[in-house]
């Protein structure tokens, strides 16, 4: 059997589902996406967060969700719900947590503690969505070495709210912070999932965001309604002409005529060692897409 190293997992698409709404739980179990973040945190009314807390726990504890993560968004532990969120959690152990709003480093590591009881595969995934956390970007990645931090999730609505920037087709007030995000993540190995995009009814709209995600470097987009999977999958996915070229690459310094070269001549570009890396991961994640 091939196993898939955990930074190689598809997570193109990322859907997001209200913990409050039973029918959503439900279909969950039955959706083309990657993974699925059961809410308990922005969708949740405060009179909801325990019952929707004791849904999730139910739906995790049936199970059924097939090779879809489920990952679960918690309260931020300076909420009422926060610390229950997480006892709770560490119990019925979901592939990741994801927790809101974090600060530094110290933020971070709280959450990681109050999950030390809970199954060793369970990971932590951090919402990136706050100024303050753009400048500890690397503190907070370094975790990744001795906690169960897997994953940065930007969360562009909160962090343009507290910019007070207006973001535009391009997003050019958080370009930077784009950037940052991903090379922090990479440094350290951690996944990186982009933002949702708002508008539902543009399809055009939304598949320019993905293609600049994907520009940017990240794994794959965060989304709020099932029709929005399709255009993340395509996006995020190797196109057949990246995996011709990826394959092509493969094969020239596979072949025993060019051992020992370091530079070769494929497909009319000079390839290096550094595009063979490349070109072994695209069929790498291709693999892991099935």
């Amino acid at each position: 059997m091939t196993v898939v190293a955990l930074d190689l997992r598809p997570r193109r698409s990322v859907l997001y589902l209200p913990g409050s709404n039973a029918r959503a739980l439900d279909k969950a179990r039955t959706l083309p996406c990657d993974a699925v973040v059961l809410d308990l945190e922005d969708s949740v009314a405060p009179d909801a967060k325990e019952s929707a807390r004791d849904m999730v726990v139910a739906a995790l504890t049936a199970g059924g969700f097939g090779r879809r993560e489920v990952v679960v968004r918690v309260n931020a532990l300076s909420t009422p719900w926060g610390e229950a969120d997480l006892e709770a959690l560490a119990r019925v152990a979901p592939d990741a947590v994801l927790v809101p709003k974090i600060t530094d480093a110290g933020d971070l590591a709280r959450y990681d503690q109050r999950l030390a009881d809970a199954p060793a595969p369970t990971r932590l995934w951090a919402m990136i969505e706050t100024c303050r956390c753009l400048f500890h970007l690397d503190a907070i990645a370094g975790l990744a070495a001795g906690t169960r931090l897997a994953a940065f999730v930007l969360g562009a609505n909160d962090l343009a709210k507290e910019m007070r920037a207006e973001l535009g087709p391009d997003r050019a007030p958080i370009q930077a912070a784009l950037t940052l995000i991903v090379a922090a993540a990479r440094a350290h190995g951690l996944a990186v999932l982009d933002a949702v995009f708002n508008a539902l009814e543009d399809a055009s709209g939304l598949e320019t965001e993905c293609r600049q995600g994907r520009a940017f470097g990240f794994d794959g987009k965060t989304l709020i309604h099932p029709s929005q999977i399709d255009a993340a999958n395509r996006v995020f996915s190797p196109s057949a002409e990246q995996l011709a070229w990826a394959q092509g690459v493969v094969d020239a310094f596979a072949d025993p005529a060019n051992t020992g070269r370091g530079v070769l001549r494929v497909q009319g570009q000079m390839t290096e060692l550094l595009h063979l890396a490349q070109a072994q991961r695209t069929l790498a994640v291709a693999q892991a897409i099935g």
